[in-house]
């Protein structure tokens, strides 16, 4: 494996961890700080914020620099902050540190992807890709399962400072594995921006913010889904998301090799298709207490098959602008985390049950398919006015 691409995924395990590790830290959290859960689920939207603030900012930013630099200046960055929520001792000063944790979050991913393609072997940038997304896989199988053990057992803070070793860890290997690099934007911000009068970048951005957010619909709500639905003990909810931490390597495996196989936009439409079904299908099982856990697997699975695809897809529709493009594709993941949420949450607030954000996700997943269909549409007809502009 070239070291460069593991120096990546280092990172990404230590965004991954930090992402999700406050989910299962933050009745800790919400105790240390005498607050309560509900104000204590302000730190997980900071950070979500400082991700689609800093992804576009900071991608304009250090355009001028070598993307080798940029990315170990974001892992500084991420170490600094993540370090400094361990020892935070108020809601505000916390609150601060997490939304300024998030700001690399996006640029190191959109930046990392591109890079990831030029440091592969000819015709394999889906699967270096997928390597640099293995990172956040892995954390969620690893990382978080021990970092909210660690923070039950111990302290919240303990689990930030595993983060900023992580990030250590991280710095070191783009400081000695990742080769030179040339400047993330060669041609200036100014003309980046260009980019952004493309309908094609806008319509895969909000695929995947509508799209991935019938994933996170239903993983907002899988520990009522495993306790309150299937009756299992609330100790069970650890071993099920470990269960989806496995199907997200699995499945981020997967969808490297179904970009290959097919474009990368017909691999996301294949991927959504599958997900609504498997999302109909839970709102049925989830009664069951050990298909609910099959169905736990799979569906994290499918939902990152679509990691690497979609990726590709945004890459595809940004030529000239990759890295701003890429890093705008970082903010949608995480307007699909907020959006997925809260209109699931929606039915469930109207006494509709649990199982009712599954549906919604299922149809978020449907209307992505819609939006990636409409992708295609677009690329031909741009296709078409090429070959008649070039016939004139």
């Amino acid at each position: 494996m070239n070291k460069g691409l593991l120096a990546l995924a280092i990172g990404g395990f230590g965004i991954g961890m930090t992402e999700f590790v406050m989910m299962g830290i933050l009745p800790d959290v919400a105790t240390a700080l005498d607050i309560s859960i509900p104000k204590a689920g302000h730190f997980i939207s900071a950070y979500a914020l400082g991700v689609v603030v800093g992804a576009p900012l900071i991608t304009a930013i250090g355009g001028k620099y070598p993307a080798h630099k940029i990315l170990l200046l974001l892992m500084l960055w991420f170490t600094v902050f993540n370090t400094l929520s361990a020892f935070a001792g108020s809601y505000e000063m916390l609150l601060a540190a997490r939304f300024l944790s998030g700001l690399p979050h996006g640029a190191f991913f959109g930046i990392g992807a591109v890079v990831a393609g030029k440091l592969a072997k000819p015709g394999k940038s889906a699967q270096a890709i997928a390597i640099m997304f293995t990172g956040l896989t892995l954390a969620n199988v690893l990382g978080v399962p021990l970092g909210t053990y660690l923070g039950h057992q111990y302290s919240w803070g303990i689990s930030f400072l595993m983060v900023g070793i992580i990030g250590i860890m991280a710095m070191l290997g783009i400081k000695f594995w990742m080769p030179a690099l040339d400047k993330s934007s060669p041609d200036g911000f100014k003309k980046d921006l260009k980019v952004l009068k493309k309908l094609e970048l806008w319509m895969v951005i909000l695929l995947t913010t509508v799209g991935t957010g019938g994933f996170f619909a239903w993983y907002s709500y899988i520990a009522p889904l495993i306790t309150n639905v299937a009756g299992h003990d609330e100790s069970v909810v650890s071993y099920a998301m470990i269960l989806a931490g496995l199907g997200m390597v699995v499945g981020n495996i997967l969808g490297a090799k179904l970009a290959e196989k097919f474009s990368p936009i017909y691999a996301v439409i294949l991927t959504l298709i599958t997900m609504v079904i498997l999302l109909v299908a839970n709102s049925y099982l989830a009664h069951d207490p050990i298909l609910i856990l099959i169905m736990t697997f799979l569906i994290g699975m499918v939902a990152f098959c679509i990691s690497t695809p979609i990726q590709m897809a945004v890459i595809n529709s940004s030529k000239g602008s990759e890295m701003l493009g890429s890093s705008l594709n970082q903010s949608a993941f995480n307007m699909g985390n907020a959006s997925g949420a809260y209109l699931a949450g929606l039915p469930i607030a109207m006494g509709y049950g649990f199982t009712s954000a599954t549906l919604v996700g299922a149809a978020m997943a449907g209307s992505g398919v819609l939006i990636a269909i409409g992708v295609i549409l677009i690329r031909k007809k741009h296709q078409e006015t090429s070959a008649i502009a070039v016939e004139a």
